[in-house]
């Protein structure tokens, strides 16, 4: 198995290109190591996406229209016999 060298880039070059290369590293999911001169002081990785949460996953899907405490039939209409 061949395991595939980080690229890397200068500090001062990081800084200037600081956005596109988050976004490089977020699309590739290749991380970048950012050296100062040209020793390794840091690393981008992209983030590890987590699955949503099984509870609260259609939260503010549904709205509640209305009152939520009375009741929907009235009182003429229970005594339906």
């Amino acid at each position: 198995m061949t395991t595939m060298k980080p690229r890397t880039i200068a500090a001062s070059k990081f800084k200037a290109e600081c956005l596109r290369l988050m976004d490089e590293v977020a699309a590739t999911r290749q991380p970048l190591v950012i050296t100062k001169h040209r020793q390794p002081v840091a690393r981008l990785m992209p983030v590890e996406a987590k699955p949503a949460p099984f509870l609260g996953r259609l939260k503010g899907v549904f709205e509640v229209m209305g009152d939520i405490v009375a009741p929907i039939i009235t009182e003429g209409e229970w005594d339906q016999d």
